[in-house]
């Protein structure tokens, strides 16, 4: 499960990255942030989860 945040995290970012980078795409910057939130939202569910 981690490896899977952490490449949602990667993908996250280069969707940021891209869509800063080629402001005419302004999805990609879109796209990028949800991706980001979800990652950080699963990453602090996962990590609630197993300190219970």
């Amino acid at each position: 499960m981690r490896s899977l945040l952490i490449a949602l995290g990667v993908v996250a970012v280069v969707l940021i990255l891209l869509g800063l980078f080629l402001k005419a795409v302004k999805w990609l910057l879109i796209i990028g942030v949800i991706a980001l939130l979800a990652t950080i939202v699963l990453g602090i569910v996962k990590g609630r989860r197993t300190l219970r």
